[in-house]
């Protein structure tokens, strides 16, 4: 087990260094390695390797199967506290699509994580959702305030 691990770490770290140079992510042989090696990161449970292969499946991904698996591995990162993948989260939980509307309540949750993970993105999105209200969550000019204060210290 402790062989497999050090591969996966080796090869994920190939695969990011890779991921620098265009001419690697345009052959697709070499995408489909890299595919795999952040695959490979991910199921081993490194919240890093999950929010970022999550990023590529959500944004790069093809159908439907690749965008619900992005949103998996983002929300099991989000959970052990990587904020941009929380910062990501709250951003879905405000799409509307054929399967949901718009979670308000949600979004506010993931993006605290993300706030006190040090996104500075989300403190302003927060304060955004705190002074405007709505999709189920009540206008708090209070903590709109308070994650406006926050945002500004971040420096956003």
């Amino acid at each position: 087990m402790l062989l497999h691990k050090a591969r996966a770490r080796v090869g994920y770290w190939t695969a990011r260094r890779l991921m620098a140079m265009s001419w690697a992510v345009k052959q697709p042989k070499a995408w489909r390695w890299m595919e795999g090696q952040f695959a490979r990161m991910a199921a081993l449970g490194d919240p890093k390797a999950q929010s970022f292969y999550g990023h590529i499946l959500l944004f790069r991904g093809l159908g439907h199967g690749a965008r619900q698996e992005g949103i998996r591995l983002l929300r099991l990162a989000a959970e052990n506290g990587e904020a941009k993948a929380a910062y990501q989260m709250g951003v879905e939980c405000l799409r509307e699509d054929t399967t949901q509307g718009p979670d308000g309540v949600q979004a506010a949750r993931w993006w605290s994580l993300a706030v006190e993970g040090g996104h500075p993105l989300a403190a302003t999105r927060l304060a955004q959702l705190y002074a405007a209200g709505g999709h189920g969550l009540a206008a708090d000019p209070r903590q709109a305030e308070r994650y406006s204060a926050l945002a500004a210290r971040l420096g956003f």
